[in-house]
């Protein structure tokens, strides 16, 4: 490539960048005020979606598990279990899903 196309190819990486994080607030955004604030669609969305993608993932990740062979998926419910002990004792996500995972590893790699 040559630098025109370089530059030209940059260019429209920045631009399409700003524009899928700009065109969002410019659609679903009441301007009745001075200080913006999200439509009431989005703010439903908000309040919903977080539940929702949780659900998703949870299918996701028990979706394989054979019941008939192997350990009959031990380790996945284990670490489940210490994920949803996590979060309830500490209300955190983010630490349930670090402390999840590293179990889920530790019961693969050690324990099974």
């Amino acid at each position: 490539m040559s630098l025109l196309q370089q530059i030209i190819t940059i260019a429209i990486a920045a631009v399409t960048n700003f524009v899928t994080r700009w065109l969002p607030f410019a659609i679903f955004t009441n301007n009745k005020k001075a200080e913006p604030e999200p439509a009431p669609f989005i703010k439903g969305l908000g309040a919903f979606l977080p539940a929702a993608i949780m659900g998703m993932l949870v299918v996701y990740c028990y979706r394989n598990i054979n019941l008939l062979a192997g350990n009959h998926g031990l380790p996945d419910l284990i670490a489940g279990i210490i994920t949803v002990a996590v979060h309830l004792w500490r209300r955190s996500m983010f630490l349930s899903l670090i402390v999840g995972t590293i179990s889920y590893i530790i019961l693969i790699n050690f324990v099974f």
